[in-house]
């Protein structure tokens, strides 16, 4: 007898519209794979619950106090690592949405993205290059974050799908899906113009200053990288137009000389990248003080590794306490 519809699953339902609105180039939830086969849901399709582990899991939430460029900003209005993920999820499904590729993937993956990023933003991602012989990116501990350090050491055994794009959403080669293409050029979007608008708040930059090729405005700038995005991306890969991919170039390189390497938005990195490396150095050597889970991450894979997966996932703050903890005495008294 024909299937209605009436009996198939809400998610087998969600699967069928897919293929019937999105574009051939798009990924299919119901053509997905795990590392680890597991039942489907009927409610959910496989992209659907991938976002909501991410969205619940531990390390999201400690993205609300990561230093995105600025360190400990006094004002309530700077960017966090968690701010600017929601920015990038936006920025990419608008995209996405347009070519009508997955959306669910793409936010995912977006949300995704930044899960194993240090303390103190890429000033604690350069601490830690420094001293681990293995080496330290932040988009390969993200991975290691989902695949491993969720859930008491079992991960969150996301889709390779949605693996693929939070690995590849900074380095080569490009990500499989468009859906990952697409949040690798949003994170790129996304934190060039909200630095801008944080670096103006902070008063690193005057409005004036800003190259004005791509627009007047943060949404100005925006809108016309989206849309050229949008324009640029009906073949095999997520792109701009050589129009816009210039200028955005040009002011990516404005950014650098004025803001990323600028003193005063520096001034306590090295403080930040000196407090990593103690950190580094102390437990490392003494793994015995770690806490009971990366205590296992040190029997199985050294102190070494595990003293990098506790300190990438600490918060800015936390970090701070732990350095006082241990490094800073106390007064006596009652």
């Amino acid at each position: 007898m024909a299937d209605t519809g009436q009996t198939k699953s809400i998610s087998a339902q969600l699967c069928a519209v897919e293929h019937a609105i999105l574009s051939p180039r798009a990924a299919f939830a119901d053509k997905s794979t795990r590392p680890r086969a597991e039942p489907d849901c009927d409610v959910r399709t496989a992209f659907q619950r991938d976002r909501d582990r991410i969205l619940h899991c531990r390390a999201f939430r400690r993205l609300k106090h990561k230093t995105q460029v600025f360190l400990s900003p006094a004002g309530d209005h700077f960017r966090t690592r968690l701010t600017h993920t929601l920015e990038v999820a936006q920025i990419a499904r608008t995209i996405a949405r347009a070519l009508r590729l997955n959306e669910d993937l793409t936010e995912a993956i977006a949300l995704g993205h930044d899960l194993g990023h240090t303390p103190f933003g890429h000033a604690g991602e350069r601490a830690l290059q420094q001293v681990f012989y293995q080496g330290f990116h932040h988009y390969e501990q993200s991975l290691r974050m989902v695949d491993l350090l969720e859930k008491d050491g079992r991960g969150l055994n996301l889709t390779n799908e949605v693996r693929d794009g939070i690995l590849r959403h900074t380095c080569d080669p490009l990500a499989a899906t468009l859906e990952g293409q697409c949040v690798r050029l949003s994170d790129r979007i996304a934190y060039i113009n909200h630095d801008i608008d944080d670096a103006v708040r902070a008063g690193v930059l005057q409005n004036n200053e800003v190259p004005r090729e791509l627009g007047e405005t943060k949404s100005g700038r925006i809108n016309t990288l989206v849309r050229s995005a949008i324009a640029a991306s009906a073949g095999d890969c997520i792109a701009l137009e050589p129009s816009v991919a210039a200028p955005f170039e040009a002011l990516h390189r404005f950014m650098f000389d004025q803001v990323y390497f600028n003193p005063v938005c520096k001034s306590e990195e090295s403080k930040a990248i000196d407090m990593i490396v103690w950190l580094y150095q102390y437990f490392s050597a003494c793994p015995a003080r770690l806490p009971d889970d990366y205590r296992a991450i040190c029997r199985a894979e050294g102190a070494e590794r595990a003293a990098v997966d506790y300190i990438a996932g600490m918060t800015d703050r936390f970090a701070v306490h732990v350095f006082k903890t241990r490094f800073i005495p106390k007064g006596w008294g009652k």
